[in-house]
């Protein structure tokens, strides 16, 4: 039996579904039976609880020869890195308990350094945790997710720009959600990974913020949408004004400075393997949609 962590995600339900899809036995953990009523409808079996409770860890990966985990984002925590590794403990140990011998975690590009990095940095925590157990496990490292540009809506519509902490004219590699998907449901069907590996999956080309900018503006009518790159310090009180708090503006803010410095990048070259098909140009389609319905 499989057992998919972030189950109504946009990668954990693409995972479900195609295990589902291959007759596969799939338990699917979520907070909402409601969110996770669509897998329940597919045939998957449901297990509702929160990843903070070890006891419902523990039950909920019980009987699984596989899983795919992942930590939740948390916006509003108050320690971001506390936060992380409360539940990669709690995660880690219900694998051990178990003794699950095919892992597949989701970490990201740039976890194989221990600071500087923000978020990320607690996913290097989780990585090195997840080593130490006597399973299988593969850290799937993806690049910045094309889902992140949604944030950028709500800026275009009230400043008629598009905007970020990140410089215009650094090149970053960008991934589709269901491009990470896709790869993790290919591996956890296959089960053709031993020991501790990392595969980073590098999107289908690097671009700057400008060269994203000019796409998507031209997908929602906006052909002359300009970038402009935030200060940090506007950017932090921004974010702060949203809700998110101290440590995880924080954190982001850093992240942003490690990609501005190139610091934290690929550490594979660009291959058949780490390069993944969906481009921006496909994806812009999806951000259209949701400009014009936000």
């Amino acid at each position: 039996m499989y057992v998919i962590t972030g189950a109504s995600g946009n990668t954990g339900r693409v995972i479900a579904e195609k295990l589902l899809a291959a007759g596969k036995q799939v338990k699917v953990l979520g907070r909402s039976a409601e969110k996770l009523q669509p897998l329940v409808e597919k045939s998957a079996v449901a297990a509702v609880g929160d990843m903070s409770d070890q006891a419902y860890l523990n039950s909920a990966f019980a009987g699984a020869t596989a899983a795919y985990v992942l930590i939740p984002p948390h916006l509003g925590a108050s320690n971001f890195r506390a936060y992380q590794n409360d539940i990669g403990k709690k995660i880690a140990q219900a694998l051990m308990q178990n003794s699950v011998k095919h892992v597949v975690n989701l970490s990201s590009l740039g976890a194989h350094l221990p600071k500087g990095t923000g978020p990320i940095a607690g996913l290097y925590d989780q990585e090195q945790r997840l080593n130490q157990l006597e399973a299988n496990v593969l850290h799937l490292r993806p690049t910045y997710f094309m889902e992140n540009l949604f944030t950028g809506i709500n800026i275009i519509k009230n400043m008629g720009v598009n905007g970020s902490p990140a410089n215009a004219d650094v090149k970053i590699p960008m991934i589709a959600s269901v491009d990470v998907a896709n790869y993790a449901a290919k591996r956890l069907l296959a089960l053709d990974f031993s020991g501790n590996s990392v595969q980073e999956l590098l999107g289908e080309r690097d671009l700057n913020m400008e060269e994203v900018t000019q796409i998507l503006g031209k997908a929602i009518g906006k052909p002359d949408l300009a970038y402009v790159t935030f200060p940090y310090d506007q950017a932090r009180e921004a974010m702060l004004e949203m809700g998110i708090s101290a440590s995880v503006t924080d954190g982001y803010l850093e992240m942003y400075k490690a990609i501005n410095n190139r610091f934290g990048v690929a550490v594979m070259k660009r291959d058949k393997e780490n390069t993944t098909p969906t481009s921006l140009e496909q994806f812009a389609d999806v951000f259209a949609r949701v400009y014009q319905n936000a």
